[in-house]
């Protein structure tokens, strides 16, 4: 031993030899383990708090699991169903969702799967016995699974069919091989799929009830506030924007630190991917609250494809931020309160329509921002139109034009967001608002500015998915 060995265990395994380092790390391993224990409870706590849902689903899947464990509990059903009585635990774990849609999409296609493809093994096994001998019936069995395999197979390369019945496919698959392999050397196979089925019908059964019945998590619901909240965002971005921007060009002030609402569309641009699951799951759902039976579902994709495409625009305009480049201030005076009123009525625009989609009402008020944004655009293009530009530099002149241009087309993006919502709220029979404002354009072509009377009078119109006539206030904005 040397001596630095020795020193190390004079000194209580304070040195650097091995002894030492064993002894340093057998003390730090219960502080190491205290706070490995402490950091996942604090992220526990953490998920809890943001969904209280979560607790509640892992108890409804133990309460379920526990409820179909009495097949093995009580010695007459045990005695009944023997081994098989697995299945219906199985089946819990396997579709049992934090959903309603999930869980039924997953129980029905398991359920009809093995009802079908227990009956057809069934056959097959028969059809094998009368033609075949002892040499024929295993090869007419190995022809009849490889058959059944590969056309369920190449089903799941349908689109349709994959979204929305991938797990049946699956499940038939293995129901119709486990039955006719099994059957083969077990001639009681009759039985073996009664009993398969009945197992797999209790648990999904089970499953299903306890999901509907206990605490239910809608995932139509989940899909309808997830896009009235990108909506909201798009509005938060756009408001955003139009202060951020025109600040630093009045004031050349950097840019805010506070970016929370400026930079809220992001989220937008990856929310096809989560929309379309929760669209998919959602078509499998009951009627709920304020959700019909068979409700218009893949709308909401028409209305988040519109919401996405105005979040590129809100990308393309936040580029411009940062852009040291400016337009002479003569130019960015005239386009500067067009440009200003498109941001901040587009964002007030967008979110009357994600408090009208929250709330499942038509609201006009919505289309007046809309109207008031268009005009803005119209009086912006004619001053672009116009020879405002003659004198100034290219290179200053680009990145000013950029930004009206693009504001321009975020009019016409959230113009198509609210048809969209429209189309949506006609299919589900959104209520109307009553005493709400609808704006009717009437801008003359012979002026260049932005500025506008406003004259109300009375009409009656009748309004998308609600069959009655309301008198309703209508503004006409005319040019002056």
């Amino acid at each position: 031993m040397t001596y630095a060995d020795n020193d190390g265990l004079a000194n209580g395994g304070s040195g650097a030899g091995p002894f030492g380092r064993v002894l340093r790390w057998m003390k730090a391993a219960p502080l190491k383990l205290w706070d490995k224990v402490v950091e996942v409870a604090t992220k526990a706590k953490k998920l809890g708090k943001d969904d209280p849902r979560r607790i509640v689903h892992s108890g409804k899947v133990g309460l379920a699991l526990t409820l179909v464990s009495l097949f093995y509990y009580f010695r007459p059903i045990h005695e009944g169903f023997g081994v098989n009585a697995m299945w219906a635990i199985l089946t819990v774990a396997l579709i049992f969702e934090y959903t309603v849609g999930g869980t039924l999409e997953r129980g029905l296609n398991r359920m009809v799967a093995t009802i079908i493809a227990g009956p057809l093994a069934v056959g097959a096994h028969h059809i094998t016995t009368l033609w075949g001998g002892e040499v024929a019936e295993p090869v007419l069995i190995g022809f009849f699974v490889f058959v059944v395999a590969a056309i369920m197979t190449f089903l799941r390369f349908f689109p349709l069919l994959k979204a929305r019945h991938d797990y049946f496919l699956v499940i038939f698959i293995l129901t119709y091989s486990l039955v006719s392999v099994s059957g083969y050397r077990d001639y009681e196979i009759l039985e073996m799929a009664h009993i398969r089925i009945s197992t797999v019908a209790v648990g999904g059964c089970t499953s299903i009830m306890i999901c509907i019945f206990i605490c239910p998590v809608w995932i139509g619901v989940d899909l309808h506030n997830l896009v009235a909240s990108n909506i909201d965002k798009l509005g938060n971005s756009m408001e955003g924007f139009g202060s951020e921007y025109f600040d630093r060009q009045e004031n050349g002030l950097p840019l805010s630190d506070n970016k929370s609402l400026l930079k809220q569309y992001i989220s937008v641009l990856t929310s096809k991917g989560p929309e379309d699951f929760m669209a998919n799951l959602a078509w499998w759902e009951p009627g709920h609250g304020k959700f019909k039976f068979r409700h218009p579902w893949k709308k909401y994709l028409n209305v988040g494809a519109a919401s996405r495409q105005c979040a590129y625009k809100i990308e393309a305009l936040n580029t411009y931020l940062n852009n040291e480049v400016q337009a002479p201030a003569e130019i960015r005076d005239q386009i500067q309160e067009p440009c200003k009123n498109i941001c901040i009525e587009t964002g007030k625009a967008l979110k009357e329509l994600a408090t009208a989609l929250q709330k499942m009402t038509l609201s006009s008020s919505a289309d007046h921002h809309i109207t008031v944004s268009k005009a803005a655009a119209e009086s912006l293009m004619s001053l672009l139109r116009g020879g405002i530009w003659k004198d100034a530099n290219v290179i200053e002149m680009v990145p000013s034009a950029a930004v009206a241009l693009l504001l321009i087309e975020v009019v016409t993006s959230v113009e198509k967001i609210a048809e969209a919502l429209h189309e949506l709220a006609s299919a589900a029979d959104f209520k109307t608002d009553k005493g709400q404002v609808l704006a009717e354009p009437v801008v003359s072509e012979e002026s260049d500015q932005s500025h506008f009377a406003i004259t109300i009078h009375n009409s009656t119109e009748t309004l998308p998915g609600n069959g009655s006539s309301d008198g309703i206030k209508v503004l006409s904005l005319v040019s002056t």
